[in-house]
């Protein structure tokens, strides 16, 4: 039998040679800013420059600067609404440890877990067993029958709103009625039926508990997520 022939290339040669890195900096026609820092920097300076937010009180200059961020916008800023030292006191209740309860988990997932002061537990109960089922059952949403999941966890907590203006009508329906208040409500359903309708009632029924909404129909899991990181870093990007 002819001796088998040995590859010029080794099994190994081939790994190493798919192994080599890319080049750290491919060269790219675009001039673009790349260090994700430097992004950042510039990003809040130019919100800074354009926004002209030095009107706005403590620590709510800092949450309209990462709303602002959210949605590319400065013109967002002009729309919130919010109570006397409502960022503060939110912030107050998540150095206690108080929970963050959320109506949808992409409010959850834009929740920078490393900004929280005290490992914060950030609950969301739209999937839980049995909230779609007593949904479809009720003919209500899933986000409705989800804040009642909420139960004595509502009781001093921060809550953050960023989809359903269904979920923020039950919470408000659950304190009018007796039930346990939350430390903090930030309330920013999106949407044409019923976001604006359930800040305006926000504004009009929480008087005991700090607020922090946005008039009218915007709103969404991005400004709701970038408001609560704001308030639990607690300064400036």
């Amino acid at each position: 039998m002819a001796p088998s022939v040995i590859a010029k290339d080794t099994v190994a040669d081939v790994v190493v040679r798919k192994a080599k890195p890319m080049p750290a900096t491919p060269p790219s026609p675009f001039d673009y800013i790349r260090a994700p820092d430097a992004i950042s920097r510039e990003s809040f300076a130019r919100i800074r420059a354009e926004a002209g937010l030095d009107h706005l009180p403590g620590l709510m200059r800092v949450v309209a600067e990462r709303v602002v961020h959210a949605v590319a916008s400065v013109d967002v800023a002009d729309q919130l609404r919010f109570s006397e030292d409502a960022a503060e006191v939110a912030r107050e209740a998540l150095l206690k440890g108080a929970p963050i309860l959320v109506d949808v988990e992409m409010v959850s997932r834009g929740i920078t877990r490393r900004f929280l002061p005290k490992d914060n537990a950030v609950i969301c109960c739209l999937s839980e067993d049995g909230v779609a089922e007593a949904a479809k059952a009720r003919g209500e949403t899933r986000s409705a029958v989800g804040v009642e999941r909420w139960g004595t966890r509502l009781n001093g907590a921060v809550v953050v709103i960023g989809n359903a203006p269904t979920a923020l009508f039950r919470l408000l329906e659950i304190m009018l009625a007796g039930g346990p208040k939350p430390a903090a409500i930030l309330g920013f359903p999106v949407g044409f039926v019923g976001a604006a309708e359930s800040k305006q009632a926000l504004m009009q029924s929480a008087p005991d508990v700090a607020i922090i909404t946005l008039a009218g129909r915007q709103g969404g899991s991005p400004i709701a997520a970038a408001a609560l990181n704001a308030i639990a870093l607690g300064e400036n990007p």
